[in-house]
């Protein structure tokens, strides 16, 4: 039974429709194994025992009767700690918010309940989901599961450890500038930015409400593909039959090769030569607007974090780490017209990069140009910090930024994601492409 913390969430769920794993004691394996471990603190804030419970319960019930919801029914998976859950704490990283207790689940959530999901408990994430490092001095920091001196990414850094260390088959997280795939790539998973709208937020706590995404940390594409199914509600993408041979791939140039670290970058470059021995044509693609859009990226984010968190930081500002707060407060004196001029130019940059990338089939780029920093050197070295946030972040934020929908896979280097982008609205076209990535990059 041991064996099943590290299936995927998928295996798991033809164990469940074979017959030949009952959801209870699937649940208390994991249940058990959360319990049990040294890094439970730093990894999940709440486990919801009573819920998971239940939940697989009803789980094992429909599986014997022959009704299973969905292919994950039964499967359990953890919740970042921004999504709302009937009466248990929400708190979203953040002392600000301590003791809140939501009366309703987040609408994915709702949704993924009524696929069969079973809800494990609520993730650690960075203050209010402001910084791509997963370092939070004010409620815990997971650790990175290839360095626990390290940082695991962030936001959504308790999902991805979850995940990692074998106390989740799948996690959901969010991903407004990089939180669910910086976590994926750190910690070897399978990280999906979903696009803009395609799963709804209500019922989440707000970070920058013109970028936040929800998306899936997994171990496969397989997985990816699953999950967002039952958190929409819809039927999984089919994945069979996808091959790299005679596709077209743009190798992202601009910006994002800057100030690449030896190991990312030597890892990145060996899984580009994989997908090429695959049979796809690998071609370097400059687009030189997107310069600007980094340059505006800083007000954007900061104004819109600001709107949504204004009044409890004048009321509690004092309770948040300072490198948060600062952040955020520096949306206080973006101009309203400055930020619509922003966002009008933001548009046609848009516009300029669906031009550039559009005869090509995906944009691959390395998914981040550094390695996990040190948890430690972070939380003593004010520029260090702001130094490697804005890096975790930077290739990332194209994909947010653009309005796409991206995927980040593991490379063979651990710590090192290669990630994919396409236009907005072709999820599903994005994760036919990662199968075919993933299996070459087997």
């Amino acid at each position: 039974m041991q064996d099943w913390l590290w299936a995927t969430a998928a295996d798991l769920g033809r164990g469940i429709a074979a017959g030949e794993i009952d959801p209870v004691d699937l649940c208390e394996v994991y249940l058990e194994a959360i319990d049990a471990h040294t890094l439970r603190d730093r990894i999940y804030v709440r486990v919801t025992h009573d819920r998971a419970r239940a939940e697989a319960k009803a789980a094992s019930d429909r599986a014997k009767a022959g009704q299973r919801l969905s292919p994950l029914d039964g499967v359990p998976i953890s919740w970042k700690d921004l999504f709302d859950t009937a009466g248990i704490g929400t708190e979203a990283g953040t002392a600000m918010m301590q003791g809140r207790v939501p009366t309703a689940d987040a609408e994915v959530l709702r949704v993924a309940t009524g696929m069969g999901l079973v809800c494990l408990g609520k993730t650690h994430m960075t203050e209010i989901a402001f910084s791509g490092l997963g370092y939070n001095p004010v409620t815990a920091t997971p650790p990175c599961v290839n360095d626990e001196a390290a940082v695991p990414g962030g936001s959504s850094s308790g999902a991805g450890t979850s995940v990692a260390f074998g106390l989740a088959a799948a996690a959901i997280g969010s991903d407004t500038g990089g939180s669910v795939r910086i976590p994926s790539m750190w910690n070897d998973l399978v990280g999906l930015k979903t696009t803009f709208g395609r799963l709804p937020v209500d019922g989440s706590v707000a970070l920058c409400s013109e970028f936040d995404t929800v998306g899936p940390l997994c171990r496969s594409v397989e997985d990816a593909a699953l999950v967002l199914n039952a958190l929409e509600g819809g039927s999984p993408v089919d994945l069979k039959g996808v091959s790299l041979n005679g596709m077209r791939f743009a190798a992202l140039q601009t910006v994002v090769m800057d100030e690449m670290r030896e190991v990312p970058l030597s890892g990145y470059q060996a899984a580009v030569s994989k997908l090429e021995a695959a049979g796809a044509e690998i071609v370097p693609l400059e687009v030189p607007e997107l310069t600007r859009a980094f340059e505006m990226s800083g007000p954007l984010y900061t104004a819109d974090a600001y709107a949504n968190w204004r009044d409890l930081i004048a009321a509690h500002g004092d309770k948040m780490y300072w490198q948060i707060y600062n952040r955020v407060i520096a949306g206080k004196e973006v101009l309203a017209h400055d930020f619509l001029a922003l966002w009008q130019e933001l548009r046609a940059i848009r516009a300029a990069y669906a031009s550039a990338t559009a005869p090509y089939d995906a944009v691959l780029c390395p998914g981040s140009p550094i390695m996990p920093p040190n948890c430690e050197k972070l939380a003593t070295d004010e520029e260090y910090y702001l130094a490697e946030n804005l890096l975790a972040l930077r290739n990332t934020r194209v994909a947010n930024l653009m309005g796409l929908a991206s995927l980040v896979l593991p490379s063979s280097v651990p710590s090192v994601g290669i990630m994919l982008n396409v236009a907005g609205g072709d999820d599903a076209r994005l994760l036919r492409i990662g199968a075919a990535v993933e299996a070459a990059l087997a």
